[in-house]
Protein backbone atom coordinates (compact mmCIF):
# COMPACT_ATOMS: atom_id res chain seq x y z
CA UNK A 1 0.00 0.00 0.00
CA UNK A 2 2.37 2.46 0.94
CA UNK A 3 4.47 2.26 -2.51
CA UNK A 4 1.06 3.11 -4.16
CA UNK A 5 0.59 5.76 -1.84
CA UNK A 6 3.98 7.27 -2.60
CA UNK A 7 3.13 6.91 -6.03
CA UNK A 8 0.04 8.71 -6.39
CA UNK A 9 1.78 11.42 -4.11
CA UNK A 10 3.81 12.09 -7.38
CA UNK A 11 1.22 11.77 -9.37
CA UNK A 12 -0.25 14.47 -7.83
CA UNK A 13 2.63 16.79 -7.26
CA UNK A 14 3.82 16.32 -11.19
CA UNK A 15 0.48 17.71 -12.51
CA UNK A 16 0.09 20.18 -9.69
CA UNK A 17 3.47 21.81 -10.53
CA UNK A 18 3.33 21.34 -13.90
CA UNK A 19 1.43 24.40 -15.88
CA UNK A 20 0.83 23.01 -18.90
CA UNK A 21 -1.07 20.17 -17.43
CA UNK A 22 -2.90 22.68 -15.15
CA UNK A 23 -3.53 24.84 -18.10
CA UNK A 24 -5.30 21.96 -19.71
CA UNK A 25 -7.28 20.58 -16.99
CA UNK A 26 -8.21 23.39 -15.31
CA UNK A 27 -7.60 26.49 -17.29
CA UNK A 28 -9.12 25.58 -20.59
CA UNK A 29 -12.33 24.51 -18.92
CA UNK A 30 -12.95 27.51 -16.85
CA UNK A 31 -12.08 29.55 -19.95
CA UNK A 32 -14.18 28.38 -21.85
CA UNK A 33 -16.89 28.77 -19.29
CA UNK A 34 -16.68 32.15 -18.48
CA UNK A 35 -15.97 33.52 -22.53
CA UNK A 36 -19.20 31.13 -24.09
CA UNK A 37 -21.25 31.93 -20.65
CA UNK A 38 -20.88 35.95 -21.33
CA UNK A 39 -20.42 36.09 -25.01
CA UNK A 40 -23.09 34.60 -26.67
CA UNK A 41 -21.82 33.36 -30.46
CA UNK A 42 -22.89 29.82 -29.58
CA UNK A 43 -26.25 28.27 -31.09
CA UNK A 44 -27.18 26.57 -27.41
CA UNK A 45 -30.70 26.81 -28.25
CA UNK A 46 -31.39 27.88 -25.08
CA UNK A 47 -32.19 31.22 -23.06
CA UNK A 48 -29.25 31.26 -20.36
CA UNK A 49 -26.21 29.22 -22.63
CA UNK A 50 -24.89 28.72 -19.13
CA UNK A 51 -27.38 26.01 -18.37
CA UNK A 52 -26.01 23.95 -21.49
CA UNK A 53 -22.39 25.22 -21.24
CA UNK A 54 -21.26 24.20 -17.95
CA UNK A 55 -22.80 19.88 -17.98
CA UNK A 56 -20.86 20.19 -21.80
CA UNK A 57 -17.80 21.37 -20.26
CA UNK A 58 -17.85 19.13 -17.83
CA UNK A 59 -17.68 16.83 -20.27
CA UNK A 60 -14.86 18.78 -21.98
CA UNK A 61 -12.76 18.35 -18.49
CA UNK A 62 -13.75 14.51 -18.42
CA UNK A 63 -11.90 14.53 -21.95
CA UNK A 64 -9.00 16.61 -21.17
CA UNK A 65 -8.06 14.97 -17.92
CA UNK A 66 -8.55 11.14 -18.99
CA UNK A 67 -7.31 11.01 -22.50
CA UNK A 68 -5.59 14.10 -23.00
CA UNK A 69 -3.36 14.84 -20.22
CA UNK A 70 -3.05 10.81 -19.00
CA UNK A 71 -1.73 10.32 -22.77
CA UNK A 72 0.88 13.35 -23.05
CA UNK A 73 2.08 12.12 -19.92
CA UNK A 74 2.21 8.63 -19.99
CA UNK A 75 3.74 9.12 -23.45
CA UNK A 76 7.04 11.36 -22.40
CA UNK A 77 7.73 8.68 -19.31
CA UNK A 78 7.53 5.52 -21.73
CA UNK A 79 9.55 7.71 -24.02
CA UNK A 80 12.06 8.70 -21.48
CA UNK A 81 12.44 5.07 -19.94
CA UNK A 82 10.28 6.08 -16.85
CA UNK A 83 7.95 3.50 -17.15
CA UNK A 84 10.10 0.53 -17.43
CA UNK A 85 12.03 1.44 -14.58
CA UNK A 86 9.22 2.35 -12.66
CA UNK A 87 7.26 -1.34 -13.46
CA UNK A 88 10.25 -3.21 -12.59
CA UNK A 89 10.79 -1.45 -8.96
CA UNK A 90 8.75 -3.34 -5.97
CA UNK A 91 5.81 -0.52 -7.05
CA UNK A 92 5.25 -2.94 -10.22
CA UNK A 93 3.29 -2.13 -12.87
CA UNK A 94 -0.29 -2.46 -11.26
CA UNK A 95 -0.38 0.02 -8.70
CA UNK A 96 1.69 2.18 -11.25
CA UNK A 97 -1.75 2.16 -13.09
CA UNK A 98 -3.27 2.33 -10.19
CA UNK A 99 -2.08 5.57 -8.94
CA UNK A 100 -2.23 6.81 -12.31
CA UNK A 101 -5.64 6.48 -12.29
CA UNK A 102 -6.40 7.79 -8.86
CA UNK A 103 -4.71 10.54 -9.75
CA UNK A 104 -7.03 11.16 -12.87
CA UNK A 105 -10.20 11.08 -10.61
CA UNK A 106 -8.86 13.01 -7.94
CA UNK A 107 -8.36 15.70 -10.72
CA UNK A 108 -11.99 15.01 -12.34
CA UNK A 109 -12.83 15.82 -8.95
CA UNK A 110 -11.33 18.82 -8.37
CA UNK A 111 -12.41 19.96 -11.91
CA UNK A 112 -16.19 19.09 -11.40
CA UNK A 113 -16.16 21.32 -7.99
CA UNK A 114 -14.37 24.00 -9.93
CA UNK A 115 -16.74 24.43 -12.77
CA UNK A 116 -19.89 23.49 -10.73
CA UNK A 117 -18.56 26.70 -8.55
CA UNK A 118 -17.97 28.49 -11.68
CA UNK A 119 -21.36 27.75 -13.07
CA UNK A 120 -23.26 28.55 -10.11
CA UNK A 121 -22.00 32.12 -9.96
CA UNK A 122 -22.76 32.55 -13.69
CA UNK A 123 -26.28 31.41 -12.50
CA UNK A 124 -26.33 28.27 -13.69
CA UNK A 125 -29.44 26.02 -12.33
CA UNK A 126 -28.74 22.38 -12.09
CA UNK A 127 -31.62 20.18 -13.37
CA UNK A 128 -33.14 23.58 -15.19
CA UNK A 129 -35.10 26.13 -13.29
CA UNK A 130 -37.18 24.77 -10.44
CA UNK A 131 -35.82 21.13 -11.26
CA UNK A 132 -33.41 18.79 -9.88
CA UNK A 133 -29.89 17.63 -11.03
CA UNK A 134 -29.65 13.65 -11.15
CA UNK A 135 -26.73 13.96 -9.32
CA UNK A 136 -25.87 9.83 -9.63
CA UNK A 137 -26.47 9.41 -13.00
CA UNK A 138 -23.50 12.44 -13.84
CA UNK A 139 -21.23 10.19 -11.43
CA UNK A 140 -21.72 7.05 -13.55
CA UNK A 141 -21.76 8.89 -16.85
CA UNK A 142 -18.80 10.38 -15.64
CA UNK A 143 -16.95 7.03 -14.76
CA UNK A 144 -17.44 5.09 -17.79
CA UNK A 145 -16.19 8.29 -19.91
CA UNK A 146 -13.42 8.42 -17.73
CA UNK A 147 -12.89 4.66 -18.22
CA UNK A 148 -13.35 5.18 -22.19
CA UNK A 149 -11.02 8.19 -22.51
CA UNK A 150 -8.66 6.92 -20.69
CA UNK A 151 -8.28 3.55 -22.59
CA UNK A 152 -8.10 6.17 -25.63
CA UNK A 153 -5.53 7.85 -23.75
CA UNK A 154 -3.49 5.12 -22.66
CA UNK A 155 -3.94 3.15 -27.01
CA UNK A 156 -2.10 6.57 -28.32
CA UNK A 157 0.31 6.67 -25.37
CA UNK A 158 1.58 3.06 -25.83
CA UNK A 159 2.11 2.62 -29.48
CA UNK A 160 3.41 5.97 -30.64
CA UNK A 161 6.26 7.87 -29.88
CA UNK A 162 5.99 10.88 -27.49
CA UNK A 163 6.01 13.56 -30.26
CA UNK A 164 3.99 11.95 -32.42
CA UNK A 165 1.35 11.28 -29.67
CA UNK A 166 1.35 14.38 -28.45
CA UNK A 167 0.04 15.95 -32.04
CA UNK A 168 -2.07 13.22 -32.43
CA UNK A 169 -4.08 13.61 -28.95
CA UNK A 170 -4.56 17.16 -29.18
CA UNK A 171 -6.33 16.78 -32.76
CA UNK A 172 -8.33 14.43 -31.52
CA UNK A 173 -9.26 16.37 -28.62
CA UNK A 174 -10.26 18.96 -30.84
CA UNK A 175 -12.18 16.65 -33.43
CA UNK A 176 -14.08 15.38 -30.62
CA UNK A 177 -14.43 18.91 -28.87
CA UNK A 178 -16.15 19.76 -31.86
CA UNK A 179 -18.05 16.85 -32.73
CA UNK A 180 -19.11 15.95 -28.69
CA UNK A 181 -21.88 18.46 -28.30
CA UNK A 182 -20.17 19.95 -25.74
CA UNK A 183 -20.05 23.50 -27.34
CA UNK A 184 -22.69 23.29 -29.61
CA UNK A 185 -26.04 20.59 -30.08
CA UNK A 186 -25.80 17.94 -31.95
CA UNK A 187 -28.71 19.04 -33.61
CA UNK A 188 -26.63 22.07 -35.02
CA UNK A 189 -24.65 19.82 -37.41
CA UNK A 190 -25.06 18.48 -40.18
CA UNK A 191 -27.19 15.36 -40.19
CA UNK A 192 -24.71 12.64 -41.21
CA UNK A 193 -21.95 14.28 -39.48
CA UNK A 194 -24.51 14.03 -35.82
CA UNK A 195 -25.13 10.29 -37.15
CA UNK A 196 -21.69 9.89 -36.86
CA UNK A 197 -20.94 11.85 -33.61
CA UNK A 198 -23.54 9.68 -31.68
CA UNK A 199 -21.59 6.46 -31.47
CA UNK A 200 -18.53 8.20 -30.13
CA UNK A 201 -18.36 8.66 -26.31
CA UNK A 202 -18.04 12.22 -26.50
CA UNK A 203 -21.08 13.06 -27.60
CA UNK A 204 -22.79 10.42 -25.46
CA UNK A 205 -20.67 11.69 -22.33
CA UNK A 206 -22.05 15.00 -23.35
CA UNK A 207 -25.58 13.85 -23.78
CA UNK A 208 -25.73 12.35 -20.70
CA UNK A 209 -24.48 15.10 -18.68
CA UNK A 210 -27.34 17.40 -20.65
CA UNK A 211 -29.57 14.89 -19.27
CA UNK A 212 -28.53 14.45 -15.84
CA UNK A 213 -27.58 17.75 -15.04
CA UNK A 214 -29.23 20.03 -17.18
CA UNK A 215 -32.80 18.39 -17.49
CA UNK A 216 -32.62 16.49 -14.25
CA UNK A 217 -33.84 13.26 -16.55
CA UNK A 218 -31.76 9.99 -16.30
CA UNK A 219 -29.81 9.67 -19.59
CA UNK A 220 -31.18 7.63 -22.68
CA UNK A 221 -30.32 4.35 -23.11
CA UNK A 222 -28.34 4.54 -26.52
CA UNK A 223 -26.21 6.76 -23.99
CA UNK A 224 -25.82 4.24 -21.73
CA UNK A 225 -24.92 1.56 -24.35
CA UNK A 226 -22.46 3.82 -26.37
CA UNK A 227 -20.55 4.46 -22.63
CA UNK A 228 -20.40 0.63 -22.36
CA UNK A 229 -19.06 -0.40 -25.15
CA UNK A 230 -16.25 2.31 -25.46
CA UNK A 231 -15.52 2.02 -21.87
CA UNK A 232 -15.35 -1.88 -21.99
CA UNK A 233 -13.66 -1.84 -25.52
CA UNK A 234 -10.95 1.17 -25.17
CA UNK A 235 -9.25 -0.03 -21.93
CA UNK A 236 -8.97 -3.70 -23.38
CA UNK A 237 -7.38 -2.64 -26.34
CA UNK A 238 -5.01 -0.27 -24.44
CA UNK A 239 -3.92 -3.72 -22.26
CA UNK A 240 -3.65 -5.93 -25.34
CA UNK A 241 -1.18 -2.68 -27.13
CA UNK A 242 0.50 -1.15 -24.82
CA UNK A 243 4.55 -1.46 -25.06
CA UNK A 244 6.06 -0.14 -21.84
CA UNK A 245 9.47 1.07 -23.72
Amino acid sequence: MRPLIAQLRAEVTMVATNGETLFLTLGIPVVFLLFFATVHVLPTGVDHPVDFLVPGILALAVMATSMTALSIGTGFERGYGVLKRLGSTPLGRPRLLGAKILAVLGIELVQAGVLIAVGALLGWHPGGPGGSACIGWAVVAMALGTLAFGGFGLVLAGVLKPLVNLAVVNALFVILLLLGGMLVPLDKLPSWLADISKVLPAAALADALHAALGQGVPPTASDWVVLVIWAVAAPVVAARTFRWE
